[in-house]
This record gives structure tokens, sequence and C-alpha cells, in this order.
């Protein structure tokens, strides 16, 4: 059985599924998306992530949101074991032909991107909606507002936010309440210099969900970081993705990760590093 714990209100995957990989740049198209998204659920994976921004640049928007719904429709499991979430706050530009990034956190914005995303989704009220990204050009505590009010209309259940400072946590906690459950950040062994939102969820009873828990698969990365993780998983006779996940599952019970995937193969792996215990010593060694 996958590793269960409880994200504000659910009880869910600890390890659960993150969609971008299906639906943005260099996918290996839909029905692959759909096999895996299935695959995942199947060997008891009951956390799907998704966002309003997860479609290629240039092309169709919420291509991420509209593959979820797709395959939670064809899947013949029970639906409503299944959290799934999604982020609103981004978009995707084409500039002089390169996909980018940027942000929109006007609360108009929000608010709209919200419905639509519901939409996408095919439910009445998304489970937890997350503010993806803050946007230097509007005060933080504007956007907090915007998701509050995304929740009193119904449209989210509970409330997320991503890519997130402490200062910014805080203020998300002073407007939302006990609406605010979790914080996606980043953290990888690779990428490190969260640890203080980590710890400081954990601290006031925050979910942290760790987004490219295995160093992400579009910029170059420092292989060398996973030189320690590659001889832990040589020793237990397991991929050197599982130890990296379960170090950070290892992390404190309020951590959570959703690895991305091209593939049912990789998930599928991925979903077994909540069974792996590491020692203390082996703990110690990772960092």
């Amino acid at each position: 059985m996958v590793l269960h714990r409880n994200l504000g209100p659910f009880d869910t995957t600890a390890i659960g599924l993150g969609e971008m990989p299906l639906t943005i740049e260099n996918n290996l198209g839909p029905q692959m998306g759909i096999d895996t998204i299935h695959a995942a659920l199947d060997a008891g994976c009951r956390q799907i992530d998704t966002a309003w921004a997860y479609y290629c640049s240039g092309g169709e928007e919420q291509t991420g949101e509209k593959l979820v719904r797709e395959a939670m429709s064809t899947w013949k499991g029970p639906k409503d074991e299944v959290l799934v979430a999604t982020k609103v706050g981004h978009f995707r530009n084409f500039t002089d032909g390169k996909p980018t990034w940027d942000v929109d956190g006007r609360p108009e914005n929000l608010i709209r991107r919200a419905k639509e995303s519901a939409l996408a989704l095919g439910v009445d009220t998304i489970d937890l909606l997350y503010f993806h990204r803050p946007d230097p050009k509007i005060p933080y505590g504007e956007s907090c507002e915007a998701m509050k009010e995304i929740a009193k209309q119904g449209v989210a259940r509970t409330i997320g936010i991503s890519n997130a400072s402490i200062e910014q946590i805080d203020i998300a906690r002073e407007i939302l309440g006990d609406l605010f459950v979790a914080v996606q950040n980043q953290y990888s062994p690779i990428y490190t210099e969260t640890i203080d939102t980590l710890d400081y969820c954990g601290k006031v009873g925050l979910s942290f969900v760790c987004w490219s828990p295995l160093g992400g698969f579009r910029k170059p990365k420092d292989e060398s970081k996973f030189d320690p993780f590659r001889e832990v998983a040589a020793a237990h006779n397991v991929s050197y993705q599982q130890v990296v996940l379960a170090w950070e599952l290892a992390k404190g019970d309020h951590v959570f990760v959703i690895p991305g995937a091209h593939r049912p193969a990789t998930i599928l792996d991925s979903l077994h590093a909540g069974e792996l215990e590491l020692s203390e010593e082996e703990l110690a060694k990772l960092g």
C-alpha cells in the first residue's frame, strides 16, 4: 500500500503524481498521459497535482487539467478517494520562438482562472487550489484575499500557496486561516534552499509539498549531488529516485512529494518510496 498522510482534511498518499510532464513540451501524447495517470491510480496513488498553466507554450491552454479530467472520468476506481490539486496565477508565453512562463496575481485574474480550472476539471469545487507563484506587481496579501474569495464562492475547498517564503506563508496564514493547508515549494538534493520553509510548515501545522523532488528534467543539473543516493540505493537494490523520495519524506510527517513522470514505469517506481526505510546513518549521510 502506498504511504498515506493527512494533508489538511484529506487522507491521501504522501507520494502524488506531478502531472506537468504529461502536457508541457516534450510530452509523449495524451494517451500516454492517460495511461500514466491510470497506472498511478491503479497502484494506489491518491493525489494528482496539475495546474492551469500546464500546457505547451503557444498551444491550447489548460491541457493538463483537461487531461486529468479525462483520466479521472475513464478510471474505474474509487474517484472520491483521489485528491486533485491545481494551481492558478501562472501562464505560458511564446517569446522569440522559446517557451517561457509568466505570472498574473491580480485578484480578478485568480478568481476567473479558478473558475476555469473547475470547469476544465469537471468539478463544482476544487479539492485543493494553490496560488501558483507570487506576482511582484501585486501585493501578496491582495492575491491571498482573492484566494479566500475563491473558497468563499465555493470554487475551492482548501487553499495552498506555492513558491513562497516564510514571510508570504505568514501573510497567507493571517488572511486565509483554516482554509490554508499546504505550501508547495521546490525541494530536492539539488535545491535545498527552501529547507527553512519545509521546517516552518512543520512548526505551524501546514503540509509541505515538494515539487520537482527528483531535481526536475527541464534544466541541466549537477548529477554528482545524487551520488550518495545512488550508493544507498545500491545497498537496498532499489532506484536512487526511490531513495531521494524516501529521504524527503523522512524530513517530517507533514512532507509530501509529487514526482513527475512521462510514462507509467516512472511513477510506479516512485510509489514504492514510502516502503523504503532508511537508517539514521543513511539519513545522516544523505544530509
